[in-house]
């Protein structure tokens, strides 16, 4: 069995008025993140560890933000895709572990519904989805609230 692993990290940031997605589900917030696609920076960042771990490259060279039929898209599309691009080298996936840092909403409360849909859409396992949130202490930009950053390590099996 071979197994490798990877590392994606991805940062949008906030603007009033517009939707907020994280993890593939639509959170209640006054502020959502700005980006070519749907901005859901927790699947951008898993993506790229998937990615890197088959040595793929990145989700830029994959659906590049300068292609109009990514405008928009909703980032599950593009973690379905990936995982095919992943499956079609001979990998499965072991699991994910990633981390969400924001200071508000408070995203503890939307960590399982957010698990279950990525294991659906990467057609894994439950447990194999790891996913915790965290703040920055008010520091740097996401402390002040301009930001959300992800963090995902992901680990695949030939």
């Amino acid at each position: 069995m071979k197994i490798r692993i990877g590392m994606g990290f991805d940062v949008h940031r906030l603007e009033a008025g517009r939707e907020l997605w994280l993890g593939g589900l639509q959170i209640a917030h006054t502020h959502g993140l700005v980006g070519h696609s749907d901005a859901d920076v927790l699947i951008h960042a898993l993506c790229d560890a998937l990615l890197g771990a088959a040595s793929l490259r990145d989700i830029g060279v994959h659906f590049p933000d300068t292609d109009p039929q990514y405008q928009g898209i909703d980032s599950k599309i593009l973690l379905r895709n990936t995982v095919a691009l992943i499956r079609k080298e001979g990998y499965e996936i072991g699991n994910v572990d990633a981390t969400i840092c924001a200071e508000r909403p408070k995203l503890s409360p939307y960590i399982p519904a957010m698990q279950k849909c990525l294991a659906e859409v990467m057609d894994t396992a439950l447990e194999n989805i790891s996913i915790k949130a965290t703040t920055t202490e008010k520091l740097g930009f996401t402390g002040r609230e301009e930001g959300i950053t992800a963090y995902a390590v992901a680990l695949i099996e030939k």
